[in-house]
């Protein structure tokens, strides 16, 4: 959190030209009797103790605020997510850091062809994996020399550089209802629906939303 202040100061004092300042701070004041009660009064000055008191209790609240919206953000439908492996280059890189909508796919919409999506391994649900829709329920996907076909529809896939492209061919099959069929982007290094079959609805976790890390590569999807 950004906590900003803005300091307004206010200076009455207009000294006329060619007059010296101190001249004009004179002429607005009224010589004071002295006072021997106030003689020799020490200034208050906050203690070394006390300013590292109130610096300590300054980060304490900045941690605690930072706690209190991560918690917020889990709770109310979001999740951050490490991507680990290359199955998803060029789109994902090895460790990058990326913030997976859950609310959208369980109040909003259901997932689509084309979305970047967080899905538990159909094998061992004790797993995640980051993966693309390729097609939905229904759908007919057939795979012939590097090309991706959707119910004989070239796949629109120009994100696929032609070396990460798998010539192994692989189809027609058919999309069971409430099932997804998904792909990594870089389709020679990835293990997916070629290998270990469709994935059902309720495995999709969430939208990968935002890669957040790092910040120089720091995409919506």
């Amino acid at each position: 959190m950004d906590n900003r202040m803005d300091e307004q100061l206010n200076d009455d004092t207009d000294p006329s030209p060619g007059r010296p300042e101190w001249v004009a701070e004179a002429v607005n004041e009224t010589p004071e009797k002295s006072d021997p009660s106030k003689a020799n009064v020490p200034l208050h000055r906050p203690t070394l103790a006390r300013r590292i008191g109130e610096e300590f209790v300054t980060w304490v609240k900045t941690f605690a605020s930072a706690a209190v919206y991560a918690s917020l953000i889990v709770t109310f439908g979001f999740q951050v997510a490490r991507v680990e492996g290359k199955s998803m280059e060029p789109t994902l890189q090895d460790q990058d850091r990326l913030i997976v909508n859950k609310a959208v796919y369980q109040f909003f919409d259901e997932p689509q062809p084309m979305d970047i999506v967080m899905l538990y391994y159909p094998r061992d649900p004790d797993k995640s994996f980051v993966k693309r829709i390729i097609a939905k329920e229904g759908d007919t996907v057939r795979i012939e020399n590097g090309q991706v076909f959707v119910n004989e529809v070239p796949l629109p896939d120009s994100f696929v550089p032609p070396e990460f492209r798998s010539h192994e061919n692989h189809g027609p099959e058919v999309v069971q209802e409430s099932y997804y069929f998904v792909m990594g982007d870089h389709r020679n290094n990835s293990s997916d629906s070629r290998h270990w079959g469709q994935v059902p609805q309720k495995y999709v976790i969430g939208k990968v939303q935002l890669r957040w890390w790092p910040l120089a590569d720091a995409t919506l999807f």
